[in-house]
């Protein structure tokens, strides 16, 4: 049966609306597909961004808590993005939580023994390097009660004196002083952080305290420093490594460029701390 005249072309229209229709979504999906690697780059750059988001954690020795603040503070505005996070605590105790498992990214030591023993659990990324040196200094309160001039005076039984444990670099230092001068110190207690050491005598509880040069200068005031030529004997030095664990290793390497670099080197200088 012939379709009606007015009819004859309807079905061909309809064919025709059909084949834009489907051009159409082929249009859209082919644009899609282009949309769609656009969409694959974007996580990719999501991605990128999220990964100049990082946390760079750093275990530093106490007597470094003023000076690696500050570097840190460096490091994060020359790093949008990355925050620097630090633990801060005798060289020893940092060390015994590297060996435990610790997570971190950098490690850096009040003295060359204790980075020796994370060296020889190969927890160090390459060669560690020297970045500064420290010598002790006799802190006393500002008034000076029990009138401590020299290292022989911190013998006399009636003064408290408070030290660093041995295990603890500044401990450790002592310990040389003590065996070069063969004067055998009676501290009243022994701490496991220098910065312990100072709080004692800040606070009054200990006559004296067997701290850093850089503690000393870093009290701003709180306590007295009172020099003597036996620190001699013992010169800690200090090395920093990035940790072979470190999830960000060129971050790690990065900061431990810093701490070695010129503009480390000012801020240790201005805190105190003696070349490499």
């Amino acid at each position: 049966m012939r379709p009606p005249p007015g009819r004859r072309n309807q079905l061909p229209a309809r064919s025709r609306n059909l084949a834009r229709v489907s051009a159409g979504i082929l249009i859209a999906a082919a644009v899609s597909a282009c949309g769609g690697a656009g969409t694959d780059a974007s996580p990719d750059a999501a991605t990128g961004a999220a990964a100049g988001s990082a946390i760079l954690t750093v275990f530093a020795a106490a007597s470094l808590q003023r000076t690696f603040t500050t570097l840190g503070q460096q490091f994060e505005t020359t790093h949008p993005g990355t925050t620097v996070r630090f633990t801060f605590a005798g060289s020893s105790d940092l060390v015994g939580q590297l060996q435990q498992g610790a997570p971190a990214d950098v490690f850096a030591s009040a003295d060359t023994q204790n980075m020796a023993k994370a060296t020889a659990d190969h927890l160090v990324a390459g060669a560690p390097r020297i970045f500064a040196s420290n010598t002790l200094e006799i802190a006393v309160p500002p008034d000076n009660p029990a009138g401590v001039g020299s290292f022989p005076d911190l013998a006399d039984p009636r003064v408290k004196l408070v030290v660093c444990a041995p295990a603890v670099p500044c401990g450790s230092a002592t310990r040389k002083i003590e065996v070069a001068t063969g004067i055998d110190l009676l501290p009243v207690s022994e701490e496991l952080a220098v910065t312990d050491v100072l709080n004692k005598v800040q606070t009054g509880e200990a006559d004296a305290g067997l701290v850093y040069v850089t503690d000393v200068r870093g009290a701003e005031g709180k306590v007295k420093g009172v020099a003597f030529p036996e620190a001699k004997a013992a010169v800690n030095r200090y090395p920093i490594a990035a940790l072979s664990a470190s999830k960000h290793p060129a971050l790690a390497g990065e900061f431990v460029d810093l701490v070695t670099g010129p503009a480390g080197q000012r801020v240790l200088a201005d805190a105190g701390f003696g070349r490499p």
